[in-house]
Protein backbone atom coordinates (compact mmCIF):
# COMPACT_ATOMS: atom_id res chain seq x y z
CA UNK A 1 0.00 0.00 0.00
CA UNK A 2 1.01 3.47 -0.88
CA UNK A 3 -0.89 6.17 1.55
CA UNK A 4 -4.08 5.17 0.69
CA UNK A 5 -3.17 3.56 -2.66
CA UNK A 6 -3.96 -0.31 -2.17
CA UNK A 7 -1.02 -2.39 -4.53
CA UNK A 8 -4.38 -4.39 -5.62
CA UNK A 9 -5.57 -0.73 -7.54
CA UNK A 10 -3.52 -2.23 -10.53
CA UNK A 11 -4.01 -1.26 -14.28
CA UNK A 12 -5.24 -4.42 -16.14
CA UNK A 13 -5.37 -4.76 -19.96
CA UNK A 14 -6.74 -8.37 -20.65
CA UNK A 15 -3.77 -10.81 -19.36
CA UNK A 16 -1.59 -7.88 -18.42
CA UNK A 17 -1.27 -6.40 -15.24
CA UNK A 18 1.06 -3.03 -13.82
CA UNK A 19 1.15 -1.82 -10.33
CA UNK A 20 2.40 1.44 -12.21
CA UNK A 21 -0.29 3.88 -13.76
CA UNK A 22 2.63 5.78 -15.42
CA UNK A 23 3.45 5.07 -19.09
CA UNK A 24 6.44 6.19 -20.43
CA UNK A 25 8.36 6.61 -23.86
CA UNK A 26 11.89 5.80 -25.04
CA UNK A 27 12.76 8.58 -27.75
CA UNK A 28 14.76 11.59 -27.54
CA UNK A 29 16.90 10.67 -24.59
CA UNK A 30 20.83 10.75 -25.54
CA UNK A 31 21.19 7.06 -25.09
CA UNK A 32 19.92 3.43 -24.27
CA UNK A 33 21.35 3.84 -20.90
CA UNK A 34 19.65 7.16 -19.58
CA UNK A 35 16.44 5.72 -21.31
CA UNK A 36 16.83 2.55 -18.80
CA UNK A 37 17.54 4.47 -15.92
CA UNK A 38 14.83 7.29 -16.35
CA UNK A 39 12.56 4.16 -17.08
CA UNK A 40 13.06 2.90 -13.61
CA UNK A 41 13.47 6.00 -11.78
CA UNK A 42 9.84 6.57 -12.75
CA UNK A 43 8.30 3.31 -11.34
CA UNK A 44 6.74 2.76 -15.00
CA UNK A 45 6.33 -1.04 -15.88
CA UNK A 46 5.22 -0.22 -19.61
CA UNK A 47 7.89 1.53 -22.18
CA UNK A 48 6.42 2.86 -25.65
CA UNK A 49 9.30 1.80 -28.19
CA UNK A 50 9.46 2.52 -31.95
CA UNK A 51 10.64 -0.51 -34.38
CA UNK A 52 13.51 1.46 -35.14
CA UNK A 53 14.87 1.40 -32.15
CA UNK A 54 14.36 -2.81 -31.48
CA UNK A 55 16.38 -2.82 -34.76
CA UNK A 56 14.62 -6.16 -35.41
CA UNK A 57 16.58 -6.28 -39.29
CA UNK A 58 20.17 -5.38 -37.41
CA UNK A 59 21.01 -7.71 -34.74
CA UNK A 60 24.15 -6.14 -34.35
CA UNK A 61 23.81 -3.22 -33.97
CA UNK A 62 22.52 -1.62 -30.44
CA UNK A 63 19.24 -3.12 -28.91
CA UNK A 64 16.65 -1.53 -26.30
CA UNK A 65 15.76 -4.99 -26.02
CA UNK A 66 18.64 -6.14 -24.06
CA UNK A 67 18.97 -3.38 -21.88
CA UNK A 68 15.29 -3.92 -20.18
CA UNK A 69 16.06 -8.07 -20.29
CA UNK A 70 16.08 -7.86 -16.42
CA UNK A 71 13.37 -5.64 -14.95
CA UNK A 72 9.48 -6.11 -15.09
CA UNK A 73 9.45 -3.37 -17.65
CA UNK A 74 7.50 -4.31 -20.92
CA UNK A 75 7.36 -2.83 -24.11
CA UNK A 76 4.67 -1.51 -25.26
CA UNK A 77 5.14 -1.38 -29.05
CA UNK A 78 3.95 1.53 -31.61
CA UNK A 79 2.77 2.58 -34.76
CA UNK A 80 4.98 5.87 -34.77
CA UNK A 81 5.62 6.91 -38.36
CA UNK A 82 2.85 5.25 -39.61
CA UNK A 83 -0.04 7.10 -41.77
CA UNK A 84 -2.03 4.88 -43.17
CA UNK A 85 -4.30 1.80 -41.42
CA UNK A 86 -2.36 -0.32 -43.80
CA UNK A 87 1.55 1.23 -42.52
CA UNK A 88 0.52 0.19 -38.91
CA UNK A 89 -1.20 -3.09 -39.57
CA UNK A 90 2.25 -4.32 -41.27
CA UNK A 91 4.40 -2.67 -38.94
CA UNK A 92 3.04 -4.76 -35.85
CA UNK A 93 2.28 -7.63 -37.36
CA UNK A 94 5.82 -7.91 -38.56
CA UNK A 95 7.30 -6.40 -34.58
CA UNK A 96 5.07 -9.52 -33.27
CA UNK A 97 6.55 -12.01 -35.60
CA UNK A 98 10.44 -10.81 -34.38
CA UNK A 99 9.20 -10.25 -30.76
CA UNK A 100 6.03 -11.51 -29.58
CA UNK A 101 4.88 -8.33 -28.18
CA UNK A 102 1.23 -8.26 -28.67
CA UNK A 103 0.13 -5.05 -26.72
CA UNK A 104 0.54 -2.01 -28.77
CA UNK A 105 0.04 1.83 -29.02
CA UNK A 106 -1.72 2.28 -32.16
CA UNK A 107 -1.16 5.62 -33.72
CA UNK A 108 -1.80 6.89 -37.36
CA UNK A 109 -0.67 10.51 -37.94
CA UNK A 110 -2.87 12.76 -39.99
CA UNK A 111 -0.64 15.94 -39.96
CA UNK A 112 3.56 15.32 -40.20
CA UNK A 113 4.38 19.45 -40.53
CA UNK A 114 2.70 20.80 -37.27
CA UNK A 115 0.53 18.91 -35.18
CA UNK A 116 0.90 15.38 -35.37
CA UNK A 117 -2.71 14.85 -34.97
CA UNK A 118 -4.09 11.41 -35.27
CA UNK A 119 -6.00 10.41 -38.59
CA UNK A 120 -8.48 8.87 -37.05
CA UNK A 121 -10.35 7.25 -39.95
CA UNK A 122 -7.32 5.32 -40.56
CA UNK A 123 -7.21 4.53 -36.86
CA UNK A 124 -10.24 2.97 -36.62
CA UNK A 125 -10.08 1.27 -39.76
CA UNK A 126 -6.68 -0.19 -38.74
CA UNK A 127 -7.86 -1.17 -34.78
CA UNK A 128 -10.79 -3.17 -36.55
CA UNK A 129 -8.45 -5.30 -38.37
CA UNK A 130 -5.81 -5.33 -35.77
CA UNK A 131 -8.42 -6.07 -33.09
CA UNK A 132 -9.50 -9.85 -35.13
CA UNK A 133 -5.59 -10.42 -35.05
CA UNK A 134 -5.33 -10.57 -31.63
CA UNK A 135 -3.55 -7.44 -30.17
CA UNK A 136 -4.32 -5.88 -27.23
CA UNK A 137 -4.83 -2.43 -28.25
CA UNK A 138 -4.49 1.02 -26.76
CA UNK A 139 -5.81 3.55 -29.58
CA UNK A 140 -3.95 6.99 -29.58
CA UNK A 141 -6.86 9.58 -30.55
CA UNK A 142 -8.01 13.31 -30.68
CA UNK A 143 -9.91 14.13 -27.37
CA UNK A 144 -13.27 13.66 -29.21
CA UNK A 145 -15.96 11.58 -27.52
CA UNK A 146 -17.47 10.80 -30.31
CA UNK A 147 -14.35 9.08 -32.16
CA UNK A 148 -13.57 7.73 -28.47
CA UNK A 149 -16.72 6.28 -28.59
CA UNK A 150 -16.34 4.50 -32.25
CA UNK A 151 -12.75 3.43 -31.36
CA UNK A 152 -14.26 1.82 -28.44
CA UNK A 153 -16.68 -0.33 -30.39
CA UNK A 154 -13.77 -1.14 -33.09
CA UNK A 155 -11.88 -3.40 -30.14
CA UNK A 156 -9.48 -1.29 -28.85
CA UNK A 157 -8.58 -2.03 -25.12
CA UNK A 158 -8.12 2.01 -24.24
CA UNK A 159 -8.46 5.05 -25.32
CA UNK A 160 -5.62 7.39 -25.33
CA UNK A 161 -6.52 10.90 -25.67
CA UNK A 162 -4.17 13.90 -26.47
CA UNK A 163 -3.93 16.19 -23.85
CA UNK A 164 -2.26 18.61 -26.60
CA UNK A 165 0.28 18.54 -29.46
CA UNK A 166 2.92 15.96 -29.38
CA UNK A 167 6.06 17.43 -27.56
CA UNK A 168 3.89 20.62 -26.82
CA UNK A 169 4.37 20.62 -22.91
CA UNK A 170 1.13 22.49 -22.94
CA UNK A 171 -0.76 20.31 -21.07
CA UNK A 172 -4.32 19.20 -21.01
CA UNK A 173 -6.05 22.10 -23.17
CA UNK A 174 -9.59 20.49 -22.99
CA UNK A 175 -10.00 19.34 -19.46
CA UNK A 176 -14.15 18.42 -20.18
CA UNK A 177 -13.18 16.80 -22.92
CA UNK A 178 -10.98 14.39 -20.86
CA UNK A 179 -13.81 14.13 -18.71
CA UNK A 180 -16.84 13.70 -21.46
CA UNK A 181 -14.32 10.80 -23.22
CA UNK A 182 -13.91 9.08 -19.47
CA UNK A 183 -17.68 9.35 -19.20
CA UNK A 184 -18.55 7.77 -22.87
CA UNK A 185 -16.30 4.97 -23.03
CA UNK A 186 -16.06 1.25 -20.91
CA UNK A 187 -12.70 1.02 -21.45
CA UNK A 188 -9.48 2.22 -19.95
CA UNK A 189 -8.38 6.12 -20.71
CA UNK A 190 -5.37 6.95 -20.92
CA UNK A 191 -4.35 10.61 -21.22
CA UNK A 192 -1.21 11.11 -23.60
CA UNK A 193 0.54 13.77 -25.71
CA UNK A 194 1.70 16.80 -24.09
CA UNK A 195 2.16 16.67 -20.58
CA UNK A 196 4.61 19.24 -20.13
CA UNK A 197 5.28 18.52 -15.80
CA UNK A 198 4.67 16.44 -12.99
CA UNK A 199 1.48 18.77 -11.98
CA UNK A 200 -0.02 18.23 -15.60
CA UNK A 201 -0.12 13.90 -14.92
CA UNK A 202 -1.55 14.53 -11.23
CA UNK A 203 -4.65 16.85 -13.00
CA UNK A 204 -5.18 13.97 -15.82
CA UNK A 205 -5.72 11.48 -13.13
CA UNK A 206 -7.86 13.61 -10.99
CA UNK A 207 -9.68 13.79 -13.86
CA UNK A 208 -10.61 10.16 -13.36
CA UNK A 209 -7.51 8.69 -16.68
CA UNK A 210 -7.06 5.67 -15.34
CA UNK A 211 -3.13 6.38 -16.62
CA UNK A 212 -0.62 8.76 -18.36
CA UNK A 213 1.63 8.25 -20.59
CA UNK A 214 4.88 10.52 -21.44
CA UNK A 215 7.67 10.88 -23.34
CA UNK A 216 9.40 14.32 -23.82
CA UNK A 217 8.08 15.82 -20.19
CA UNK A 218 11.22 13.29 -18.93
CA UNK A 219 13.29 12.68 -21.62
CA UNK A 220 13.87 16.63 -22.13
CA UNK A 221 13.82 17.88 -18.85
CA UNK A 222 17.00 19.26 -17.37
CA UNK A 223 17.42 16.46 -15.14
CA UNK A 224 15.23 13.44 -16.80
CA UNK A 225 15.84 10.78 -13.82
CA UNK A 226 14.48 13.37 -11.02
CA UNK A 227 11.63 14.71 -13.75
CA UNK A 228 10.65 10.93 -14.10
CA UNK A 229 10.67 10.67 -10.11
CA UNK A 230 8.68 13.49 -9.97
CA UNK A 231 5.88 11.89 -12.67
CA UNK A 232 5.71 8.90 -10.44
CA UNK A 233 4.59 10.65 -7.42
CA UNK A 234 2.33 12.81 -9.42
CA UNK A 235 0.40 9.93 -10.94
CA UNK A 236 0.14 8.39 -7.38
CA UNK A 237 -1.43 11.84 -5.73
CA UNK A 238 -3.44 12.61 -8.99
CA UNK A 239 -5.11 8.62 -8.54
CA UNK A 240 -4.99 8.89 -4.80
CA UNK A 241 -7.07 12.56 -5.25
CA UNK A 242 -9.36 11.09 -7.37
CA UNK A 243 -10.21 7.75 -5.48
CA UNK A 244 -10.80 9.85 -2.45
CA UNK A 245 -13.05 12.56 -4.11
CA UNK A 246 -13.02 15.79 -4.24
CA UNK A 247 -14.96 18.89 -2.78
CA UNK A 248 -17.84 20.52 -4.53
CA UNK A 249 -16.54 23.91 -6.12
CA UNK A 250 -18.61 26.87 -4.26
CA UNK A 251 -18.69 30.68 -5.33
CA UNK A 252 -18.56 32.05 -2.37
CA UNK A 253 -17.35 30.92 1.10
CA UNK A 254 -17.46 28.66 4.03
CA UNK A 255 -15.55 28.68 6.85
CA UNK A 256 -13.62 25.83 8.23
CA UNK A 257 -13.16 26.97 11.65
CA UNK A 258 -16.35 26.93 13.91
CA UNK A 259 -17.75 30.56 14.40
CA UNK A 260 -20.45 29.42 17.54
CA UNK A 261 -19.21 30.23 20.66
CA UNK A 262 -17.08 33.31 19.97
CA UNK A 263 -16.75 35.79 22.54
CA UNK A 264 -18.62 38.93 21.47
CA UNK A 265 -17.28 42.39 21.81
Amino acid sequence: MFGGLKMTDVLKKRKYEFNSRLIVGSGKYKDFQTTKDATLASGSELITVAIRRVNITNPNKENLLDYFKDTNVKLLQNSAGCFTDEEAITTFRLMREATGIDIIKLEVIGDAQKTLYPDVIETIKACEILKKDGFTIMAYTSDDPIIAKKLEDAGADAIMPLAAPIGSGLGIQNKYNIAFIKDAVKVTVIVDAGVGCSSDAAIAMELGAEAVLTNTAIACAQNPIMMAEAMKYAVIAGRLGYKAGRIPKKPYATASSPVDGLIQF
